[in-house]
């Protein structure tokens, strides 16, 4: 948890964000989670009655903190969406919690951000598609099942075939890595899929769920990536956007490393190379 106040801190830091850019997250209203969520999940979590079974396939302990962070961290990405709207491209410092479903949260994510922002957007009418490219190593399974079946809304996850979740669910499009894929192989990927999705896609934003777990030796990635090449991947989603003139969402989505600064280290390497093509 400690990453998300040093890479704020970080960012500031360097000057790569400016103190000026930044805007507090409100919390979610209640009636924007249910355009994803059910009320029997909603109505635990706001009460504190989640089951034991459920409060360990989510992975965290209830507590009203909880609640009230995790609704802040969706609030963060609709806000987000809303200025990518204006601006061209914007992010949240949080969010990307891909695993979760309508009835369940799990792998760490209580609500699913992306899915209930491009629900908002959709229903002020700010938006008729969306695309999520989702780069995560951990496939955006929740994402996918939201989504299934939605022809408005095109999910592509590129991630570890045998890493978590072990009962992948059918995105848009799916490409499954094998355990040490490196650079070049993993931007060969990528640079084939991109285009084709982007065009099948035919959206009005981008949402990039843009987890730094891909990288060599993360403790729960199991690819190979370095550095140089987590910027890379960045640039090819982040060009690609700019060229077709379609707004961009940041989320943070996952990093593991141990120490903690790779994973530091690779987040800010996100946020740079946006700042330097949409720039």
């Amino acid at each position: 948890m400690e990453k998300y106040r040093l890479l704020h801190e970080l960012l500031l830091e360097r000057g790569v964000l400016a103190p000026s850019w930044l805007c507090p997250s409100e919390p979610i209203a209640r009636e924007d989670l249910e355009r994803v969520h059910t009320s029997r999940y909603l109505d635990a979590l706001w009460t504190g009655t989640l089951s034991e079974a459920e409060i360990r396939r989510l992975g965290f302990p209830w507590s009203e903190e909880l609640l009230v962070r995790s609704r802040a961290s969706v609030g963060g990405t609709v806000g987000a969406a809303l200025a990518a709207l204006e601006d061209g491209l914007a992010g949240n410092l949080a969010g990307g919690t891909h695993h979760s479903f309508p009835d369940h949260g799990e792998g760490y994510c209580v609500f699913n951000d992306i899915a209930v922002a491009i629900r908002v957007l959709q229903a002020r009418r700010r938006i008729q598609r969306a695309v999520v490219v989702d780069l995560d190593v951990h496939q955006g399974n929740g994402t996918a099942a939201v989504f299934e079946g939605d022809d408005s809304v095109f999910t592509f996850s590129i991630h570890g075939e045998h890493n978590f979740p072990f009962r992948k669910q059918r995105s848009s499009r799916d490409v499954g890595l094998p355990d040490g894929t490196d650079d070049r192989a993993y931007l060969e990927v990528l640079a084939t899929h991109l285009p084709e999705v982007l065009e099948a896609a035919g959206a009005d934003i981008l949402f990039y769920q843009a987890g730094v777990d891909p990288l060599a030796g993360d403790s729960l990635g199991r690819l190979s990536l370095t550095h140089a090449g987590m910027r890379e991947r960045d640039r090819l989603v982040l060009e690609a956007a700019w060229h077709r003139g379609l707004p961009l969402v940041l989320t943070l989505g996952g990093g593991y490393s141990k120490p903690i600064s790779a994973t530091l280290e690779a987040h800010v390497g996100t946020y740079e190379t946006a700042l330097s093509v949409f720039r």
